[in-house]
Order: structure tokens, then sequence, then C-alpha cells
């Protein structure tokens, strides 16, 4: 008996050391491509085309200095957080309100009117950029805010509506029949009862929303001619352009790029987890 103890004892053992080995390889992989963007970041194109994996001799800071002045990133990150903040406060409203009314208030036109949001989950971006670009141009609303704001928006919604409406449809009848009997409005209900009860999937609707719109490249960049519209993404990809030549502030200007990213992760890493769990529902 002891014999066989000291086995699984030994498996148990070799099995975690396995587990760790794997976790410390994939952490490695991810990280370090980060940290060889950094590295490269504080290096002049000389050391960089002749040292391309060790550290800088000298760390050369004017990197970022140059980069920040000549790529314009303060008008660049502003717009950034205009397109993203109004994107998702508007893509949480709209959506919410449209799933509780699919979800929640009986009508004829209901699964119609649902079916042609959720559609929306099955359109590529790059099938609709044509007609889109057309239709803005069409209306007067070439380069200019709103013209990147409303596809935004539309584009964000299909899966706002998705994740909004089934699980709010989850959330018993009861509450809402009861709150109607009491006088409440359906705005009343909305603000009230299904809004706290739907912020898990709320978070998850914004962490997508949020991503998606920081890091969207294609649609600003067809929708706007102006820089003073263009939003990062676009900024940084313009520099790299202008400078092809020059690693080191090719480099200093993707990672100014990619820290705001990596802030909003830093500090809502817990409300990520816990929304991505929480709005793992079922359709």
């Amino acid at each position: 008996m002891r014999d066989i103890k000291d086995t699984k004892s030994i498996r148990s053992r070799i099995g975690l050391l396995l587990t760790y080995a794997v976790m410390i390889f994939f952490t490695v992989m991810a990280i370090y491509p980060l940290l060889w963007l950094v590295m490269n970041s504080f290096k002049t194109t000389t050391e960089f085309q002749m040292n391309k994996l060790g550290f800088p001799k000298e760390w050369v800071t004017i990197n970022y200095r140059d980069s920040w002045v000549r790529g314009k990133f303060p008008n660049l990150i502003l717009n950034s957080l205009i397109y993203t903040g109004i994107t998702t406060v508007a893509t949480l409203c709209f959506s919410f309100m449209a799933g509780f009314a699919f979800a929640k208030i009986p009508n004829k036109a209901t699964k119609v009117l649902h079916g042609s949001f959720v559609i929306g989950l099955l359109l590529t971006l790059q099938s609709i950029m044509v007609p889109l670009f057309l239709i803005i141009n069409w209306v007067g609303l070439y380069n200019s805010r709103l013209g990147v704001l409303i596809p935004y928006i539309g584009i964000a919604m299909p899966m706002g509506i998705y994740l909004g409406t089934e699980y709010i449809r989850a959330i018993p009848d009861a509450l809402v029949e009861s709150a109607r009997i009491d006088g409440a409005t359906y705005l009343r209900i909305f603000a009230s009862l299904i809004v706290p009860m739907a912020a898990p999937v709320g978070v998850t609707v914004a962490i997508l929303t949020v991503t998606g719109t920081w890091n969207e490249f294609m649609l600003i960049n067809i929708l706007t001619s102006s820089d003073a519209l263009k939003s990062l993404p676009v900024g940084v990809q313009k520099f790299a352009g202008a400078l092809s030549s020059d690693f080191g502030k090719q480099f200093a200007a993707l990672v100014i790029g990619l820290i705001p990213m990596l802030v909003f992760y830093l500090f809502f890493r817990k409300e990520i987890t816990k929304g991505v769990a929480a709005g793992a529902v079922k359709g």
C-alpha cells in the first residue's frame, strides 16, 4: 500500500511540475515580445541592426520624445478616448434598451427585429466597408466625428443586443410583472430593475466595445482624411510609414500605442475576468 501511495505522490508531483513548466513557457512566450519591443525602442537604428536581441548599450530616451512630438500623440490619444468613450456608452444604452424590449415586452415584430440586429454578427467589416463609405459620403458625414461614431456604434450593437437580450431573458418575468402591477413604467423598470441586474453582462459588452473601438484601424482610415480626426492606431501606422528607416522611433511609437491598453487591463483585470465569466450566457 505504501509503495502505491508513493507512486501516486511521485506522479502527482511530476504532473504538477509539467503543468508549471508549460505555464512558464507560455508566459515567457507572451511577455518576451513586449520586452523585446521595449528594449529596441531605446536603441538607435545602427545599434538595432547590429544587435537585435540584446539590451541596448546606450539607452536612447530621445526616441520617445521625438515620437510623441512628431506623431502628435496627444491629439491621437484624445481622439481615441472620445471615440471609445462615446461608442461604449451609446452601445450599452441602446443595446440594453433593445434587449429589454426584445426579452420582456411581447410584440409580433420582436422576432423579426431581433433577428435583423443579430444577423449583424455574421457580417464582416470587409464586406461593408465600401457601401458604408458610400453612404457616409452621400449623407455628408465624411471626415467628421459623427461619421465615425455612427458606424462604430452600429457595428458594436449586434453583439451588445445579443448578449443583453439573452441575459435579460433569464431574469424572471414575475419581477417585471410585479413592477407593472405596482404602476411602474417600462422606463422605470429598465432603469431601476434591469440595469442593476444586468450589470455583469454590461461589463462584458463594455470590455468588448472598448477594446474593439480603441484598436480599430480600417474604418477610421477610410472615413476620415484629416489628421485631426485620426485615432491612435492610424497615427502609429502613419508614423512608421513616414520614418520607416528609423527603427528606434518606430518601436517607441508602438510602445506608446500599447501603453493605454496595458493600463486598461492592469486596472480592470478583475472586472474583465468577472465580466467575461458572467457574460458567457447560453443562447
